[in-house]
């Protein structure tokens, strides 16, 4: 389904500044099955370590372009766009990103970048979904600004909770600042091991305290989620 610019594609931005919590898996599986259903997908990689451009099947050397160049070099996003007869498409990600935040601090406007390069392909998407990086930068920021709406992966942890509220001060910075529309979808259980009450505990008590909604099912810890990403599949293969 083509948009023609009348309805407005749905932009999902899955950010937790913690690492290994499945968040670029989560990326790839929810682009792939939304495919499946016939919508017409983009993935947009914001991280430097190009994990989910390598996950989809591309080798980040090979690529002469990516977001980097779209952020900061002046090029087009359809020009660096990567498109599959099947499944989503792809924004790619190189190393070059990791020096993308120094240099987004002295543009003007530096956490509207993003939206502003998504003008030029977006009204081809039924949804836009942005994996972006462990970090609380200006990457995770653009991507925040870029958004309408959030979703939060997250391993039942200890720290988890500590982490999830630093993330949620961003997401209201963004709202105050530069995206009042921005909506929390809630937390995605990923990696979980419902029978440890350990768990279920971390679980309970982030949704009671930030008043999160939890998405169910919980995605449990299997090791297609670490499987899956090596050899270029989702775990939906």
């Amino acid at each position: 389904m083509r948009h023609n610019g009348r309805v407005p594609p749905r932009t999902l931005a899955v950010a937790n500044q913690k690492g290994g919590v499945a968040k670029t898996t989560t990326v790839a599986t929810l682009g792939a099955a939304l495919s499946e259903l016939g919508q017409r997908v983009l993935l947009v990689d914001l991280d430097p370590q190009a994990c989910l451009t390598f996950s989809i099947g591309i080798d980040p050397e090979d690529l002469d372009k990516s977001m980097h160049h779209v952020l900061l070099g002046g090029v087009q996003a359809r020009d660096v766009l990567i498109e599959f007869d099947e499944g989503p498409d792809l924004l790619p990600a190189t190393i070059e990103l990791a020096t993308a935040e120094v240099q987004l601090a002295r543009e003007a406007g530096p956490e509207q970048v993003l939206r502003t390069a998504l003008r030029s392909v977006r009204s081809s998407y039924d949804w836009i979904i942005v994996d972006c990086p462990p970090t609380l930068g200006l990457l995770t920021v653009n991507g925040l600004s870029a958004a309408t709406d959030v979703l939060i992966p997250l391993q039942c942890e200890t720290l988890a909770h500590r982490g999830v509220g630093q993330l949620l001060d961003t997401v209201h910075d963004v709202q105050q600042l530069t995206n009042p529309g921005l909506r929390v979808l809630g937390v995605l259980p990923t990696l979980y091991d419902g029978r440890t009450t350990h768990a279920r505990a971390v679980l309970e008590t982030i949704a009671e305290t930030y008043s999160l909604n939890v998405l169910a099912p919980a995605i449990p810890k299997s090791i297609r989620f670490a499987e899956a990403p090596a050899v270029g599949e989702t775990i939906l293969t």
